[in-house]
């Protein structure tokens, strides 16, 4: 392009952006001297509203508490923390387990890294109806996803907290009248040959257990509740096992974890489990 000698011309916002980005040193690029390898550097604690797929309603909002992270080459002071943004927000709010890969791809793509992780946990939630006077109400439980690309291959593992009432079987068999009970937490996770639905791991673990928790309970529902976990007494080494022996029996799971940690009601510490497999 020929100017006239002076012919004032606009600048455009492409050649100002240009000509800024010209200007400013871009440091991380540079060579760092004591040239060791960094296994995960990004950006950590990133809260973002995303939408879960869910068995009942297609999708659900929730806010999600994310890690985007890559390696970096031995050569290289440093990464670029923004572009961990662009990435997800590239990607819209919708997450899924087949759009995690797209993901972890276009972080390797536009951070020049062979290794890409993500970790992402929300609080998930499901409608549930008391078991006698059938009143509806909303229980939390805690999911997260952990996913990695070396290269072209993809592991993805899903993690699941259910909270459970326990009731203790040897308090059962010792007491005159009742038993010490507690609330409890069993995780799960999980690799898998197909995504499983994160209900279906919620159910799995609920049904392990002395009973299951509600957040809404009348008298009639407290009664039945109570009585069905003093017929049920569970050991926090039968609920993994419990837990376990179902997981065994799923054609898709391929490993999986599962700890179980009680609240203890008479001691001042906690009782734990835990079975891996795979």
């Amino acid at each position: 392009m020929i100017r006239e000698a002076g012919t004032e011309f606009a600048v455009t916002p492409w050649e100002r952006e240009a000509r800024a980005k010209a200007a400013l040193h871009d440091v991380q690029s540079g060579r760092d001297h004591r040239e060791l390898r960094i296994d995960k550097v990004g950006v950590r604690g990133l809260r973002f509203p995303i939408q879960i797929r869910d068995k009942a309603h297609a999708v659900q909002n929730t806010v999600a508490t994310i890690g985007l992270f890559v390696d970096l080459p031995k050569e290289f002071k440093g990464t670029h923390m923004s572009r961990f943004i662009e990435v997800l927000n590239a990607h819209g709010r919708v997450v899924h387990v087949e759009n995690i890969e797209d993901i972890l791809l276009a972080m390797q793509s536009k951070l020049n890294s062979r290794v890409a992780h993500l970790e992402m946990e929300f609080p998930f939630f499901l409608t549930k109806h008391a078991p006698v006077s059938g009143m509806a109400g909303v229980m939390d439980y805690t999911a997260r996803f952990d996913a990695t690309a070396v290269g072209n291959e993809i592991d993805f593992v899903l993690t699941v907290t259910t909270p459970v009432t326990t009731l203790c079987p040897c308090s059962k068999a010792i007491s005159r009248h009742g038993a010490h009970n507690q609330r409890g937490h069993c995780t799960v996770a999980t690799r898998s040959r197909k995504a499983i639905w994160i209900e279906d791991i919620i159910a799995l673990v609920e049904s392990s257990a002395s009973s299951e928790l509600y957040s809404l309970l009348k008298r009639q529902d407290e009664k039945a509740v109570t009585e069905r976990a003093y017929e049920n007494p569970v050991f926090v080494e039968d609920l993994v096992r419990n837990v376990a022996v179902k997981l065994n029996a799923h054609p898709d799971v391929t490993w999986y974890r599962v700890e179980a940690e009680n609240f203890e009601s008479i001691h001042n510490h906690n009782a734990y489990a835990r079975i891996e497999k795979g």
